[in-house]
C-alpha cells in the first residue's frame, strides 16, 4: 500500500505540489470537497502544556512530510470558554486540508480580548521556534482565528502583527469600542443571523470600518446564534477553508468558491466581498473566479429575499473597454439590496467607472467593493485599490444597500 501511495504521488505531481506556486497543497477543489468535512490529509495530535506565554493546548498537523512545510493557524476561544470544548472540532478538520493547527487554551478563563491576542501571537512563535512540528511548519505564512472576545483578540493580534498572512472573526466582539481601521490582514468577518450577544446590525458597523485597501469578506450565516461557531459546522468551513487556501498557499484554485459571489450559498443570509482576491505575487484572479458562478442569493438581516432578479440591458462582452450589469439581490418595505458585475470584453482593462441615475426616492446607504460618489442623483462607483484590474473576459463585482423602491438603472461604464 505505501509503494501505491508513492506511486500515485510521483505519477500526479500537481495535487501536492504547482510548479508556479510551491505552497500549493492538495488535489484540485471542487463545491463538494471544500464542504466535505475531512480533506486528503491524514493528522495526528499533540497536547502542549501550559507555559510559552499561553496556558497550553493541542497542535494538529498533516502526517505527510514529503510536501514540504505547512501554513499555520491558532485558535483562540471566546470569554471563560475552553478551546477544548468549543474549537477542538476544527483541529483535525483543518489540519485534513493542509494546515498546521494551534488551539489556544488562555491563561485563565476570564482573559480579556487584549491579552487572548497576546496569546495567540505567543503560540505562533511556540508553534514556529519550539513545537515538536516546528520543521512542518512555514513560519512566513502564518494565519489567526477566535471566537467572541477570541475574534476581537484576533482583530488586536492581526493589528500588532502585520506580517501575518490571514485573520478570522467569529462573531468578533467585546465591551467596549473595537475598530478595524489600522488593519491590513486580510480579514474574513463571520457573523449569526440571529446572534443576540454581537448582532448583525454591530458586525455591519464595524465591517464598515475595513481600511477599503484591505481584502476583506463579510459572511452572515442564515438562523444563526452566537454559539453556533463552538459546533462542528461545514457552513462557515466552506467558506473559511477557501480563505486561509487563497491567502496562506497562494492558491488561486479557490477563489471560485468566493468569487465573484459564493459558489455554494446555502446556508448564507449575507455575502459582502472585495473580489478579487490575490494572493501575494499574482496580479489577476484564478479565470474560474471571475466568469463561472452564479451570484449568491444573499439577504438582508432583516428583509425576505425577493423572488425577482433585474439585469440592465447592456452589452455582454464588449470587444473592449468594459460593461456594467446590474440585479436586485433582494428587497423589503423601504429598502433593497442592489449589485453590479463589472464585465471586460476582449482586453483587459485597468480601472473602471459606473454611473447611473437615481430613482424618484432612492438613496444608497452603503457600498462595498467600490468608491462611491453621489452628487444629487447621479451615482458614480469607481473601482477600489484593489480591484481596478480585470482580465480579458474576466468581471468583478460591487454591491450596496439602497433606500426606497428598487428599479432597473441605465448603467454606464468607462475605462481609461
Amino acid at each position: 500500500m505505501a509503494a501505491a501511495v508513492l506511486l500515485t504521488a510521483l505519477l500526479s505531481p500537481r495535487t501536492a505540489f504547482a510548479a508556479d506556486n510551491p505552497y500549493q497543497r492538495g488535489p484540485d477543489p471542487t463545491v463538494a470537497s471544500v464542504a466535505a468535512t475531512r480533506g486528503t490529509f491524514a493528522t495526528a495530535q499533540l497536547t502542549v502544556p501550559a507555559g510559552n506565554g499561553f496556558g497550553g493546548g493541542y497542535i494538529y498537523y498533516p502526517t505527510d512530510t514529503s510536501r514540504g512545510t505547512y501554513g499555520a493557524v491558532a485558535i483562540v476561544p471566546g470569554y471563560s470558554a475552553l478551546f477544548a470544548n468549543e474549537e477542538a472540532w476544527m483541529g483535525p478538520w483543518l489540519a485534513s486540508f493542509g494546515f498546521v493547527v494551534i488551539g489556544v487554551e488562555t491563561i485563565t478563563r476570564n482573559d480579556g480580548a487584549d491579552a487572548r491576542a497576546t496569546q495567540l501571537l505567543a503560540a505562533l512563535d511556540y508553534l514556529t521556534q519550539r513545537s515538536q512540528v516546528r520543521d512542518r511548519v512555514d513560519a512566513t505564512r502564518l494565519a489567526v482565528m477566535g471566537h467572541s472576545a477570541g475574534g476581537a483578540g484576533t482583530i488586536l493580534a492581526s493589528e500588532r502583527r502585520p506580517s501575518l498572512k490571514a485573520a478570522v472573526g467569529l462573531a468578533p466582539g467585546t465591551p467596549g469600542s473595537l475598530s478595524l481601521a489600522t488593519n491590513h490582514v486580510p480579514m474574513m468577518i463571520i457573523g449569526g443571523q440571529t446572534d443576540p450577544t454581537v448582532t448583525p446590525s454591530y458586525l455591519n458597523n464595524l465591517y464598515a470600518t475595513m481600511p477599503a485597501a484591505t481584502p476583506s469578506d463579510f459572511v452572515q450565516i442564515a438562523g444563526a446564534d452566537h454559539l453556533f461557531f463552538t459546533r462542528a459546522n461545514n457552513t462557515e468551513m466552506k467558506v473559511l477553508i477557501p480563505w486561509l487556501k487563497i491567502f496562506l498557499d497562494n492558491d488561486t484554485r479557490y477563489t471560485q468558491f468566493l468569487c465573484p459571489s459564493l459558489a455554494d450559498p446555502q446556508g448564507i443570509s449575507l455575502y459582502r466581498s472585495k473580489c478579487p482576491y490575490l494572493p501575494p505575487g499574482t496580479t489577476s484572479p484564478s479565470p474560474s473566479a471571475s466568469s463561472t458562478l452564479s451570484p449568491s442569493p444573499s439577504v438582508s438581516p432583516t428583509a425576505s429575499p425577493s423572488p425577482s432578479v433585474s439585469l440592465t440591458p447592456s452589452p455582454s462582452n464588449p470587444a473592449t473597454g468594459c460593461a456594467a450589469t446590474y440585479r436586485t439581490v433582494n428587497s423589503w418595505p423601504g429598502g433593497f439590496q442592489g449589485e453590479v458585475t463589472v464585465s471586460a470584453g476582449g482586453a483587459p482593462v485597468d480601472g473602471w467607472t459606473v454611473g447611473w441615475t437615481l430613482g424618484s426616492g432612492q438613496s444608497i446607504t452603503q457600498l462595498w467593493n467600490g468608491t462611491l460618489t453621489t452628487s444629487g442623483s447621479t451615482v458614480t462607483v469607481r473601482n477600489p485599490a484593489y480591484g481596478g484590474s480585470i482580465p480579458a473576459g474576466g468581471s468583478v463585482v460591487f454591491g450596496f444597500l439602497g433606500t426606497g423602491t428598487p428599479s432597473v438603472p441605465a448603467l454606464t461604464c468607462t475605462s481609461p
